[in-house]
């Protein structure tokens, strides 16, 4: 629950994908926003810490402050009908299918990701997601040289093998969304 606020899905959305009542969600919510010390949702937003149990606190973090973005990892892209979308890039163009998770379909284009979500299909950027070894230590190098961090770095999606994916997003110079991605074997 605390990587979707961190991710920024509403009270409603955390409900339908717990199965519980929205009532249960802002419940827990508030609970962890005072164990935290935390005021407000946006906060835990932006707030940096990592479970305990997270494959990313085993993670080897020897790196030095020089950070250079890797390649792009993934690419996003809204659908009008999510399941037509999944058929259509399955099927037509032929691209692998990884995995979907709730209205986010994701596939592989020769080792760049793909992230189809349900939305108004309409004329919007796509999202550049870069992937980088060590997530926080490019967020504290990408802070230094002035990049400013919409959301901390959380945990998007944990495989059945235990590999986690983890995201933080931050915006360039004209205000428009860009990601760094990393992923923590279990």
């Amino acid at each position: 629950m605390v990587e979707g606020v961190r991710h920024g899905m509403t009270t409603r959305e955390l409900a339908s994908r717990q199965g519980v009542s929205p009532d249960a969600i802002k419940f827990h919510v508030a609970n962890t926003l005072s164990k935290l010390g935390f005021s407000s949702r946006l906060e835990l937003r932006r707030w940096d810490g990592v479970r305990r149990d997270s494959a990313l606190n085993r993670k080897d973090s020897s790196m030095d402050d020089t950070i250079s973005l890797g390649p792009i990892g993934q690419i996003a892209r809204s659908a009008k009908d999510i399941e037509a979308a999944s058929r259509w890039y399955g099927e037509v163009l032929g691209l692998p299918h990884l995995y979907t998770f709730g209205n986010l379909a994701f596939f592989d284009c020769g080792g760049t990701r793909l992230m189809l979500s349900q939305g108004d299909g309409g004329p919007a950027e796509s999202i550049l997601y870069f992937q980088v070894p060590d997530i926080h230590a490019a967020k504290s190098a990408l802070e230094d040289r002035g990049a400013v961090f919409t959301h901390a770095p959380h945990m998007i999606h944990k495989h059945a093998d235990g590999t986690e994916e983890w995201m933080a997003f931050l915006t360039d110079n004209e205000d428009r969304t860009l990601a760094i991605m990393s992923q923590a074997k279990g």
